[in-house]
């Protein structure tokens, strides 16, 4: 499975269909009943393996989860999505630790939001991952970037490494993408969240190190000395323009 969402005119609000994986029921209802009031459709999950299950068999564009869940938690089920989709994931969690929010990162998630939370910013996080995806999506067609070991097809939205395949979630293209495009300069991480993540908050350099790792783990020989994706000491992060073989 891949990512996609419902076409839509440009800044316009996006529709999509959802997966919300939720053990609490009452308020497993009034978020289905929010989402569906923005039009988006809305399946649901009363734990992680009812979840799994239902994502196996329904085509969905974007995943809500919550982590504390029986049977099989959030976390749990994201990284087994992740094995089989590279579909945007946003977790809802009552664990607002920096270190829990950057160990869902780490597991491939999206995007996050805490509890409690107004209804709105479920939305408004799930348009910002919507953007996200429409802005791969309106890349120039005819952009094919190489540089180095590492190929980006903006027209495929495909990402090779030595002419091999590899699969990002939304948010590592974009981040990659992002570097490639800016190639050479120097970009901090405050910018790179606000810019790759679209909204800005707490900790929010935390997720770009994490984004960071996990794009070297993928295409770099050697992630601890990575020749593409380089550390600005002080600044924050480029894209090597002549990156050379570890």
């Amino acid at each position: 499975k891949s990512f996609m969402a419902t076409k839509a005119a440009p800044d316009a609000v996006r529709h999509c269909r959802i997966l919300l994986a939720e053990d609490e029921a009452p308020l497993r209802n009034l978020i289905r009943l929010s989402l569906e009031t923005h039009g988006h459709t809305v399946f649901t999950a009363a734990d992680g393996i009812d979840g799994l299950q239902l994502f196996e068999k329904t085509p969905v564009d974007m995943v809500i989860l919550d982590v504390m869940m029986p049977r099989m938690d959030g976390f749990r089920m994201c990284e087994e999505i992740r094995k089989r989709s590279d579909i945007p994931i946003i977790i809802l969690t009552a664990l607002g630790s920096v270190d829990d929010i950057v160990h869902g990162f780490e597991l491939g998630a999206d995007d996050y939001i805490t509890k409690p939370f107004a209804f709105k910013e479920v939305d408004a996080r799930i348009q910002a991952v919507l953007r996200r995806v429409e802005w791969i999506e309106q890349a120039s067609p005819n952009q094919l970037t190489q540089i180095g070991r590492v190929t980006l097809d903006a027209h495929l939205r495909q990402v090779m490494v030595d002419n091999e395949i590899i699969h990002l979630t939304p948010m590592e293209y974009q981040l990659l993408a992002y570097l490639m495009a800016r190639a050479g300069y120097p970009t901090s991480k405050e910018q790179l969240f606000r810019d790759v993540w679209g909204y800005d908050v707490i900790g929010g350099t935390n997720l770009v190190e994490v984004g960071i790792r996990r794009l070297r783990e993928k295409i770099e020989e050697n992630p601890s000395k990575p020749t593409h994706i380089l550390t600005v000491r002080g600044t924050g992060y480029k894209f090597s323009e002549q990156p050379e073989r570890g």
